[in-house]
């Protein structure tokens, strides 16, 4: 028998005019809609089926006129699919089934895509039940040198010259061989396409994960027409940045691809050429953020000289291609940068206290001084409490890595709301079960879907973080 046929005769014995089901599916004056999945009766709805799509299966059962369609499938399955429709969730009892069985059945159905949301929905993402559920192993014997993740929770990862992808259901998807010795930037521009570059390689590389096709090479002509390095990637709906460094290490720029138009160079910024021993007029941005609710771009980095660690943070307007605002570090510089748009903000781990602190968009024309996250620590015999720390946001929570452990900053808000002039308040909590804190310093944070990605030095995996109340 078919996948899908119309019949009068239930498989469980029962005839269609004795059980207590409407066979007319498409009496005009009842909306519900009987099924039978491998002889298991089932009633719906209309509009729960529609939600279904118009290319679906679904959609056929809407042709079934005066009979009851019979679908030879695993009911149990079918029920948990049915949920998806009517709730936009995987209900608790998925948790009995493998993942990979319930992909598998709504491809068959052709509501893969539905099943994507519920599973991997941000909405669900919990940071303070947050726990090391799962271990993404890696082949050979190099570690993380960078990671990247979609919005629905694939992730891929580059360990030496290779990169490793797994889609939302953590199942490995591919590994690719690529030019590089080892890759410095990575970042996911769909489900199966990253932008990567590397610091010792000329050139940023758009690569087809699926096919392992090299789709294009992207270069910044440089005045010295040396080699282009890429120093960070970072990008908007519309835009591709680029910061780039030319191979004699004298002059940076950040070049501006239109992602809709086969990456076609759009205008540069921040353009620097060194003159003289005037090395803090040419620090490449080593990390770029956009700012939707801004629509701006900043750009951070930072260099080691002589008198110690300084940096400099820029809001760039990328269309006028002018500064907007301008942080230089020179006392505690940042170890490393994010930017929350939903906490009004930009966050630095100091490099020398360890301390997070941050600089709030709506006070963007003072005088540019930072508020200290939880209190600021005294630094003693010159040790930096902030080195390879890592800080990234996520929704309205910042992450932060101090060596092995992980932290979250959440904003503590009096009376439901927070005044621009009055004092906002944070707080710090550690995240994770007792055999989850520690282990070797963290080197990378990200985030997809509802889950958290970790990877660490000298270790050839990524660690899953995820809500204790998820199904998977």
């Amino acid at each position: 028998m078919p996948p899908f046929s119309q019949s009068t005769q239930i498989s469980t014995g029962f005839a269609p005019s004795h059980h207590k089901f409407d066979n007319n599916n498409h009496n005009s004056s009842t909306n519900i809609v009987t099924i039978d999945v491998g002889g298991q009766l089932f009633q719906t709805t209309k509009q729960t089926l529609t939600l279904a799509g118009s290319n679906t299966l679904f959609s056929n059962l809407f042709n079934s006129y005066n009979q009851i369609p019979f679908i030879d499938r695993d009911p149990d399955l079918f029920s948990i699919l049915l949920s998806v429709l009517r709730t936009g969730n995987l209900p608790s009892k998925a948790k009995s089934f493998d993942i990979q069985d319930i992909i598998f059945e709504a491809q068959f159905y052709g509501i893969d895509h539905l099943l994507v949301q519920s599973h991997s929905n941000p909405s669900q993402f919990e940071p303070f039940n947050l726990e090391k559920s799962k271990i993404l192993p890696l082949s050979g014997r190099d570690q993380v040198s960078a990671m990247a993740t979609t919005p629905f929770g694939d992730v891929c990862v580059s360990h030496g010259s290779k990169i490793t992808s797994f889609d939302w259901a953590l199942q490995r998807k591919s590994t690719v061989l690529t030019q590089f010795a080892e890759i410095d930037s990575l970042l996911s521009l769909s489900n199966n396409v990253v932008a990567a570059g590397a610091t010792d390689f000329s050139g940023l590389q758009i690569i087809d994960l699926d096919s392992g096709f090299l789709k294009q090479s992207l270069n910044w002509e440089n005045m010295t027409k040396s080699s282009s390095t890429v120093q960070a990637i970072g990008k908007s709906p519309e835009f591709l940045f680029t910061s780039f460094e030319s191979g004699r290490r004298n002059s940076n720029s950040i070049v501006v691809f239109d992602v809709n138009d086969g990456f076609r160079v759009v205008s540069e910024i921040a353009r620097n050429e060194i003159f003289g021993a005037d090395l803090g007029s040419c620090i490449p941005s080593t990390k770029l953020n956009w700012v939707p609710s801004l629509n701006l771009l900043i750009a951070s980095g930072s260099h080691s000289g002589p008198s110690g660690i300084s940096g400099n943070i820029k809001f760039w307007d990328v269309r006028s291609r002018d500064i907007v605002w301008e942080i230089n570090e020179k006392t505690d510089c940042f170890a490393d940068v994010t930017v929350s748009d939903a906490l009004s903000g930009v966050f630095k781990v100091g490099i020398n206290s360890g301390d997070v602190s941050y600089i709030d968009f709506r006070r963007i024309d003072s005088n540019g001084s930072w508020d200290s996250v939880g209190g600021m620590k005294e630094v003693k015999n010159g040790k930096k409490e902030g080195i390879g720390s890592k800080i990234e946001s996520h929704g309205n929570k910042v992450f932060c890595s101090k060596g092995g452990e992980l932290e979250v900053c959440s904003e503590v808000l009096m009376g439901g709301f927070v005044k621009v002039d009055d004092e906002r308040v944070f707080r710090k909590n550690l995240l994770g079960r007792t055999n989850d804190v520690g282990g070797n310093r963290v080197t990378n944070l990200g985030f997809g879907g509802s889950k958290m990605f970790v990877t660490r030095r000298d270790q050839q995996c990524v660690e899953v973080w995820d809500s204790s109340r998820r199904v998977f």
